[in-house]
């Protein structure tokens, strides 16, 4: 499955961003969606993920009650809804995708096999 990555751009601290991740080749059924970012000099970072059959969610601590992920079936999209940015956010934005993830692997990076390309966020304060 190819992925792409999308929505980045500049915004002001305490502003709001949507990411998108669009799948092509295939749907997103069966498969595990994850966000992770990575700032420069810095390992990539987990920040939430969803079962695309299941709807369960999984989120890191760090960005909990500010970041939401989503999906839309008809549009094979997920999303990543992120309020009250600051400029600790600024990063490369990726997503990934697997298959039959176990919940222990959904925050570590190496378990996706597929990944899009990132889009930037940078957060002005």
């Amino acid at each position: 499955v190819q992925l792409q990555a999308s929505g980045g751009g500049l915004v002001q601290a305490g502003g709001s961003l949507r990411l998108s991740c669009a799948a092509s080749g295939r749907t997103f059924r069966d498969y595990t969606v994850g966000w992770f970012r990575q700032a420069p000099g810095k390992e990539r970072e987990f920040l939430a993920a969803i079962r695309w059959n299941s709807r369960h969610t999984y989120y890191a601590d760090s960005v909990k009650g500010r970041f939401t992920i989503s999906k839309d079936n008809t549009k094979n999209m997920v999303y990543l809804q992120m309020n009250s940015l600051v400029p600790e956010d600024t990063a490369v934005y990726y997503c990934a995708a697997d298959r039959q993830l176990i919940t222990s692997a959904i925050m570590t990076p190496d378990s996706y096999d597929w990944w899009g390309q990132g889009t930037l966020v940078t957060v002005s304060s």
